[in-house]
Order: C-alpha cells, then sequence, then structure tokens
C-alpha cells in the first residue's frame, strides 16, 4: 500500500442553531463496511499513541473532540495529518503504519474499523512491518 491512499474524507455537516450534526455511513462516506468503533480519550498530554500497522484492516479517525496528529507511514514515505473538526476524518487503509501523537486537552479520537480486533492482524514491530512490504 502507499501512503497516498490515505485521504481525508469530509463528512456530512448538517448545521442547526440547537447544535450541528454529522453522521457516517458504511461504504457511503467511508469505504468499507463497519464492523468495530472504538476510541482513545484522556491521552496524557506529551503521549503518543498507536505505532503499528494492520495487515487486512481499514480504519477512519475522527477528532471528536480536540486536536491531534496522525503520522502514516507506507515503509517510504511519511506524511502528518492534523484531525481536529468532528465533520471529516482520516481514512488508512491496510498496511499503513500509524503513530498518533500532539493529542490536546481533552481529545477524543473515534476508530472505525473494518475489521473485528485480531491480534495477529497487526504489525508492532516497525522493522516486521518494512520486512513484509
Amino acid at each position: 500500500m502507499s501512503i497516498e491512499q490515505c485521504r481525508i474524507i469530509h463528512l456530512p455537516k448538517i448545521q442547526d442553531p440547537r447544535g450541528n450534526l454529522t453522521f457516517i455511513e458504511s461504504n457511503n462516506h467511508i469505504p468499507f463496511e463497519t464492523k468495530r468503533v472504538f476510541y482513545l480519550y484522556d491521552v496524557p498530554g506529551g503521549s503518543n499513541r498507536a505505532g503499528h500497522a494492520l495487515k487486512k484492516c481499514a480504519q477512519f479517525l475522527v477528532a471528536m473532540s480536540g486536536s491531534f496528529d496522525v503520522i502514516v507511514n507506507d515503509g517510504i514515505c511519511k506524511q502528518t495529518y492534523h484531525l481536529n473538526r468532528s465533520y471529516y476524518g482520516l481514512y488508512l487503509p491496510p498496511l499503513t503504519w500509524r503513530e498518533i501523537d500532539n493529542f490536546s486537552s481533552g481529545s477524543v479520537c473515534m476508530a472505525i474499523a473494518s475489521e473485528l480486533y485480531n491480534e495477529s492482524d497487526y504489525y508492532r514491530d516497525y522493522q516486521d512491518f518494512v520486512k513484509a512490504l
């Protein structure tokens, strides 16, 4: 895979004086069927998360609150995305190394995944990831 396949996807934003609404539909707004949703929160300042790649699972990350940076890497190129709005997110295809850092206070990162959790789907060592490519 190439980090060129990583991309920001803008989601519908319905504005209303009572509060805005955004929704995500599988195989419409994101290019896969949703099988799992999880979120990161209460991340201490200066900490980072992720530091892995997935073999088969695609993911979509959204900053539900606050902001953070997602650094993606395909073993050759590296790119950083700053997520800070709840009406867009970052699509990560399989075989994309990702690290998440620079969390603002009170930030929440929601991840939507194309697969159920499976530990054997993970590359947790960067050198193993690069060798597999």
